[in-house]
């Protein structure tokens, strides 16, 4: 066999568009991409991570990817909440007791909050916990900001500049 012919033998490190997929349509369907290369010819994540940095047609596919395993992580939270039917099972001296099984129901509980954490940091204006910010000042007051102007008046020159700029983006967000 010479050189030309020879059959290659090992992962792929060239990128090709139905590679991609594969490992694409992995990754959307809830696996790693440790688990999604481990298939047979895939290659090595660290050429995936390679692809990632030098190829944007592949960095897109992989993100809309991760988008989508969101989405898988959040329905398989679903499955494994709604799912019951291993909580209880027979025990007792007669073995014909129905006894609950805390091991599951705690083993369930920590596959649930796995997915919806991932889910989130893979999706967090989805999944993420809504986090509301408000503002005010004493009692419940609106902030007043001449009083803090007064007191910026007794602060070294270069942060009192810092801190007007800041009051300054402060009121364009509040009249926004």
């Amino acid at each position: 066999m010479t050189k030309a012919t020879a059959k290659k033998v090992g992962r792929p490190t060239d990128y090709t568009a139905e590679v991609a997929a594969a490992i694409c349509v992995g990754i959307a369907l809830g696996d790693g991409l440790k688990t999604v290369c481990a298939a047979p010819g895939l290659p090595d994540p660290a050429t995936v991570y390679r692809w990632l940095a030098g190829n944007t047609e592949f960095r897109e596919l992989y993100a809309q990817a991760r988008a989508w395993q969101g989405e898988t992580l959040a329905d398989e939270a679903l499955e494994i909440a709604d799912d019951g039917s291993a909580d209880y099972k027979l025990g007792g001296r007669d073995g014909a007791e129905i006894v609950i099984d805390h091991e599951h129901i705690s083993r369930s509980k920590l596959r649930v909050e796995q997915r919806r954490w991932h889910a989130a940091k893979l999706a967090p204006k989805k999944f993420g916990d809504r986090v509301a910010v408000e503002a005010s000042g004493p009692d419940g007051k609106p902030i007043e900001l001449a009083a803090m102007t007064d007191r910026m008046a007794k602060l070294p020159r270069a942060l009192r500049d810092q801190m007007k700029a800041l009051m300054q983006e402060a009121q364009k967000a509040v009249k926004a």
